[in-house]
């Protein structure tokens, strides 16, 4: 089976996008929960303890019908987007970063402003953040595991 076929448009962005942020030094986790009913499509956690969210966006009615978007500046030091080359760059606001990206790699087009967390939100969120990839990781080691309430 064709995996690029399996795959959502939102989902190859996302891939892409994370292979260039593996390259900018970033380890990411997928879907991260932050809140109930908020999920970043992307949260980069970087050497030095940064968080980045990166938000794919595969056309603009998937922009237009997802308007949460600054709710997620609470839970990241920069914010930004990923998108293809085809998607109307204009619809996305100023004051945040923008990522073009495919299902092989992504390119910085533009860096974020830096609004730095709370120490105690950025403590909370990496812990978060490393049991989400744990359990992730556990769960594709052993299938039949109980599944737990982060991932």
């Amino acid at each position: 089976m064709n995996t690029e076929a399996s795959l959502a448009r939102g989902q190859i962005l996302a891939r892409g996008t994370s292979r260039c942020l593996l390259d900018l030094g970033f380890a990411c986790v997928a879907e991260m929960p932050l809140r109930p009913r908020l999920r970043a499509d992307l949260m980069a956690l970087g050497r030095k303890g940064e968080v980045w969210i990166i938000e794919c966006k595969s056309s603009r009615a998937d922009f237009m019908s997802d308007r949460k978007w600054e709710g997620y500046l609470d839970w990241c030091d920069r914010y930004f987007w990923a998108v293809d080359r085809d998607f109307p760059m204009d619809l996305l606001p100023e004051g945040t970063g923008l990522f073009i990206a495919d299902g092989y790699g992504a390119e910085l087009l533009r860096e974020a402003p830096h609004r730095a967390l709370a120490p105690a939100r950025r403590k909370s969120l990496m812990l978060d953040f490393a049991r989400v990839a744990a359990q992730r990781l556990q769960s594709r080691l052993d299938p039949g595991m109980p599944r737990a309430g982060l991932i």
